[in-house]
């Protein structure tokens, strides 16, 4: 885990970014069986090895390296996750989860399965290729529009010892998390598994460092709203945490 629960007020509007990978099947192959979800967007982004999926809405599928799931629980969702490796028995994958405001906590749930082909992306003169999942850059949209948090998600390759220089929104929350080669943010040196946090400004400067490196570079609109956090279940009140554990154990928790 990257970040998480006691991070949450500093990484608002964000609440956690898991990363999983292993070769050992016995480690993943259990999987995440049914299970519910309100108040938060859960994005599930596989680089190797294969998620087979499914949920309450009736949508139901396998995403594989490259692929998005994009998933708006609002008003509550129940799904499963099941992952089942590449030929080689590999399952690599990052999940974040985005809050979602008081406004928006019960709106209706929604779905996006995202392929590797469906996003675009930008190769600069330099040989840095960067994929656009949400977010717009050099006039390019990536395919999940339409959140509420305003949300950049991007996937960046850097060949070794390149610059680059990345306009960010005032006020905005931002990261990025490494997960290969090195790189050089303002005085520190970053290794994969490493995460930094960014300062409020207009623009991050990241250097790669003697080989390539590859990371993910998010940000976000916070809410500055109370998080009330139980599970899988995230809301403003700890009495809407009592009612919908309750609606979960009745049989009333789904909306639409």
């Amino acid at each position: 885990r990257a970040f998480g629960y006691s991070q949450v007020p500093q990484f608002d509007p964000f609440l956690m970014l898991d990363d999983f990978h292993t070769s050992n099947p016995d480690e993943y192959l259990a999987g995440f069986p049914w299970h519910p979800h309100r108040g938060i967007e859960t994005i599930t982004y596989v680089l190797e090895g294969l998620v087979e999926h499914g949920d309450s809405m009736g949508n139901a599928g396998v995403i594989g390296a490259g692929d998005v799931q994009w998933m708006t629980a609002g008003s509550g969702i129940i799904h499963q996750e099941m992952p089942k490796g590449d030929s080689q028995g590999r399952m690599y994958g990052l999940q974040l989860w985005a809050n979602l405001p008081q406004s928006q906590k019960m709106m209706a749930p929604r779905y996006r399965e995202v392929k590797n082909a469906d996003i675009p992306h930008i190769v600069q003169p330099d040989g840095v290729v960067i994929r656009i999942i949400s977010g717009r850059l050099n006039g390019i949209s990536g395919p999940v529009r339409d959140v509420v948090i305003d949300p950049e998600y991007l996937d960046v390759e850097m060949p070794a010892d390149t610059r680059l220089y990345h306009p960010t929104p005032p006020g905005h929350t931002a990261f990025i998390y490494l997960f290969k080669g090195r790189v050089r943010v303002d005085d520190l040196d970053l290794q994969p598994g490493s995460l930094a946090l960014f300062e409020d400004g207009d623009q991050v400067h990241i250097q790669a460092q003697a080989s390539s490196a590859r990371f993910l570079f998010i940000s976000g609109k916070p809410l500055q709203e109370p998080v009330a956090w139980r599970g899988p279940i995230v809301m403003n009140t700890q009495d809407e945490l009592r009612i919908a554990f309750s609606e979960y154990q009745n049989g009333t928790f789904l909306k639409s």
